[in-house]
């Protein structure tokens, strides 16, 4: 639809009006039916092995193997979770929990602070060998995790650190790919002019990385924390050789002791990969809104 407006006794060349399903300036549009079904769906099918743990932990060991398998949740939940809370790991589910928290949040800590100074480092600095030692880091990236255990293992004996939370600590306070996700981020998101105006005003190293790089990578950091603390938490090749026989086992080791004997307690493995679960659905909960946020907020350029 068109208008024209008269002024002085000619007419505007006709503007268009903007449609009513047309969303404003840097808005988002209403997603239609089709849209909604197929997030259903796909949200469904998400939550399905989620669903099925809690109704395999609330079963005894002989419905989970039955055919058909149960679909609706049993009485035997909270029995199964008393029962992993007291033997899981030797010393009880609790003690599991704590050693994984404290490993995870190291491991996360260090992770994304030493990457993002690595990567900012290899995204604004100038130094010599920038480019051999950025191929050096990323072509670590190519070398399969499972060729590091035995000389890890010796390094970790030799110090020490056998059957210590340090060993599961120490081989991963930075990663090739942290440093790599921040230096990308870093070389497009923070503006050198930037960099030189904090130099203008007198800001030396550590002002710039404390005031500038990290308000500019927060968005990045919530990322790479997050992938971190899933991954380290998750992580079970590691532990479960230099923590064997461990009286202070992480999450994963503790559940390889689960529902063994004369024969496999399913009911009972799988309530204690419910409660070991858990803390990671609690962390996205309450970290999860951060997150898309500072995603968001990189993302938008005004």
């Amino acid at each position: 639809m068109t208008t024209t407006t008269p002024v002085s006794g000619r007419s505007h060349r006709a503007v268009p009006r903007p449609s009513a399903r047309a969303g404003k300036a840097g808005g988002q549009h209403r997603a239609g039916p089709i849209a909604h079904v197929v997030l259903g769906l796909a949200a469904l099918a998400s939550l399905f092995p989620l669903y099925w743990t809690l109704v395999a932990a609330s079963t005894d060991s002989h419905a989970v193997v039955s055919s058909p398998p149960p679909m609706l949740p049993g009485g035997n939940l909270f029995k199964n979770l008393a029962y992993v809370w007291d033997n899981a790991g030797g010393r009880g589910m609790g003690v599991a929990l704590l050693n994984s928290t404290l490993v995870a949040a190291a491991v996360t800590v260090s992770t994304v602070t030493f990457s993002v100074l690595a990567g900012f480092a290899f995204a604004k600095l100038r130094f010599r060998g920038k480019k051999v030692m950025l191929g050096l880091v990323l072509s670590t990236l190519a070398v399969p995790a499972q060729l590091s255990v035995v000389p890890l293992f010796i390094l970790t004996k030799n110090l020490g650190l056998g059957n210590h939370l340090g060993a599961l600590i120490l081989p991963v306070l930075v990663t090739a790919f942290g440093v790599f996700f921040m230096r990308q981020f870093l070389s497009q998101a923070l503006p050198t002019e930037l960099l030189e105006a904090a130099r203008v005003d007198g800001a030396n190293s550590l002002r710039v990385i404390w005031h500038v790089v990290f308000p500019v990578a927060r968005p990045a950091m919530a990322v790479l924390g997050m992938l971190t603390f899933v991954q380290s938490w998750n992580d079970f090749l590691w532990p479960i050789i230099v923590m064997n026989g461990s009286t202070n086992p992480t999450v994963q080791v503790a559940l390889a002791g689960l529902g063994t004997g004369w024969s496999t307690d399913w009911s009972v493995i799988t309530a204690g990969a419910l409660m070991g679960t858990l803390p990671l659905l609690l962390v996205f909960a309450l970290f999860g809104r951060h997150i898309v946020g500072g995603i968001t907020q990189g993302a938008v350029k005004g």
